[in-house]
């Protein structure tokens, strides 16, 4: 985390995978669904890497992803099936969403996601987990047709935001995400759990009296 830190924080810029939720279709769920569904994981895998970056930019639908890296050839089972599969993945990360609620309502802070979500997925997981009841926008990969690390999804979110760089703090679980949110001045917290996070926010103003005893 940045040091240069004098301005009160105002504003709050959120990843959701990896720190509100679990990631939402990540190398992990797809070899759950190999095995579960009888894949070829490798040959997945490979199909994969080349369409799941048009894919959260939003430039093919779900359906057609799953067309190109799984429905290539007939299947005993459904595209229902297997896309229910993929929305199962996703869960809360114990504590996270409830500590972002209670500085948000406590700070008066600005919320904004700076999320690589697709679309379909993206949707499913702001309605499943109420993350609208916490975030005022969503600079989401599907909506905004740019992708982290890419440091225009990041000058973006400040001209959502329209709040005073020297007051934005940005929480993402990857490192080269916060260096490159770094290149405009963003100050970051590298995510790695609830109390690591909690604490280095309350380093920075950000206390969270109350919700101590929220995890472990």
């Amino acid at each position: 985390m940045s040091d240069r830190r004098s301005a009160r924080i105002t504003c709050l810029f959120l990843d959701i995978g990896g720190v509100l939720l679990s990631d939402g279709w990540n190398h992990d769920a797809r070899a759950l669904a190999a095995s579960c569904f009888a894949l070829d994981a490798a040959e997945m895998e490979q199909r994969h890497a080349l369409v799941f970056d048009g894919y959260e930019r939003d430039e093919m639908t779900l359906e057609r992803y799953l067309d190109l890296v799984v429905f290539y050839e007939d299947r005993s089972f459904t595209a229902a099936q297997f896309r229910s599969f993929m929305f199962e993945q996703s869960h809360p990360i114990p504590g996270m969403i409830e500590l972002f609620t209670r500085l948000k309502a406590r700070n008066r802070l600005k919320v904004i996601v700076v999320s690589n979500e697709a679309r379909e997925l993206n949707a499913h997981r702001i309605r499943t987990f109420a993350l609208d009841r916490l975030v005022d926008a969503f600079v989401s990969s599907c909506f905004v047709h740019l992708r982290k690390p890419d440091v225009r999804i990041f000058q973006l979110a400040l001209d959502v935001a329209q709040t005073d760089i020297a007051q934005v703090l940005f929480v993402d679980n990857t490192a080269m995400h916060l260096q490159i949110a770094a290149t405009l001045g963003i100050s970051g917290i590298l995510h790695t759990s609830w109390h690591a996070t909690q604490s280095q926010l309350a380093a920075v103003g950000l206390s969270d009296d109350g919700g101590h005893d929220a995890v472990g």
